[in-house]
């Protein structure tokens, strides 16, 4: 059995997390196999749109605890393992980002530690009404330093501050409603609203998705001056896109664009 699952349909791609044993945690297995899932997704260039999901009860509880903690027998107390363990999941967060497709979480039990980082890494999030989220370290003397830096992108700083010091659990609608996840579910809609939307980013113009996603997170990091110049540019490149031209003609003309892309 594969700890990482991919079901592709049409061009949207599905992983799921396949370790319900563990509630999916990021063991150095599933963080390399998602590693290296991304790796080839950005290569792909037949599909636009990418969901991850959990199998079993929850969608991810974080790291392996006990993997971890197995690593404190090197003569160094596990400082290099534990430092080498954080660098491969921040790449793979990372990774994310840097993929041309838009990633949607697809999230229910509960996103805790790692796993509510993952939740906040990916690029939109629909939950289940029921699931839970925290970034609850603290509880057991480990602050989540490196969940923290997703969390404090996605959510204000009180909010992110208060979760993380206290170790407390959100519901679903209060992850709505600070920003952590797009909307909440019905457990049983949970499937197809996740679908639905993925369907409807595959439809779009691949090329006009893939520069603008990288437009969106470059921008967020600039002054607004440096950021309406480096939209700009961007939208002059894809201004010259054969494929835009097109979508333009055809919205004038009123019929569907004939896109090669």
């Amino acid at each position: 059995m594969a700890i990482l699952e991919r079901r592709d349909t049409g061009r949207v791609a599905r992983l799921i997390l396949n370790s319900p044993g563990n509630l999916n945690a990021l063991s150095d297995e599933m963080i390399a196999a998602l590693q290296a899932e991304f790796d080839a997704l950005r290569q792909d260039s037949g599909i636009r749109a990418v969901i991850l999901s959990g199998a079993g009860k929850v969608f991810c509880a974080g790291h392996d605890l006990k993997q971890m903690t197995a690593g404190r027998q090197a003569e160094d107390g596990g400082r290099a393992g534990f430092s080498d363990l954080f660098d491969r999941c921040s790449r793979m967060m990372l990774s994310i980002r840097a993929l041309p497709q838009p990633v949607i979480a697809q999230v229910h039990g509960i996103a805790t530690a790692a796993g509510c980082q993952l939740v906040a890494s990916c690029d939109l999030a629909i939950a289940a009404h029921g699931t839970r989220f925290g970034v609850n370290g603290v509880n057991i003397g480990l602050f989540c330093s490196t969940p923290m830096v997703a969390l404090s992108r996605n959510i204000p700083a009180k909010q992110a501050f208060e979760m993380l010091t206290t170790g407390a659990f959100i519901e679903a609608d209060r992850a709505a409603e600070l920003g952590l996840i797009n909307r909440a579910v019905a457990p049983e809609d949970l499937d197809a609203a996740t679908s639905d939307l993925a369907d409807k980013l595959a439809g779009k113009l691949g090329v006009a998705v893939k520069i603008g996603k990288s437009a969106f997170y470059d921008q967020l990091q600039m002054p607004i001056e440096a950021a309406y110049d480096h939209a700009r540019d961007v939208m002059v490149e894809n201004m010259l896109y054969r494929d835009t031209a097109e979508g333009i003609a055809a919205f004038i003309e009123k019929r569907l664009p004939d896109w090669q892309d």
